[in-house]
């Protein structure tokens, strides 16, 4: 169901760069808007990701862990 929002810019340059973009693009200013917020979203996601990736690659490196072609590549030396 869509949902209306006002969304108030305090910055003129932003908003008629947002309006020739629209009118450049033949798109409406809220499928813009809506696929710039779309985007944001996902990046935050995806660098939350990346932080929970990084925590977890320290602590198998704190654990001991060792790359996997290294791992193969000694248990062949055996």
């Amino acid at each position: 169901m869509p949902r209306r929002m006002t969304i108030i810019f305090d910055d003129e340059d932003l908003y008629r760069a947002l309006k020739v973009e629209s009118a450049r693009k033949g798109r409406y200013a809220k499928d813009i808007i809506a696929e710039a917020l779309r985007e944001w979203l996902e990046s935050k996601e995806e660098a939350e990701l990346e932080a929970d990736l990084d925590e977890a690659r320290r602590e198998w490196e704190r654990s001991g862990g060792v790359e996997a072609k290294k791992f193969f590549r000694d248990l062949d030396r055996r």
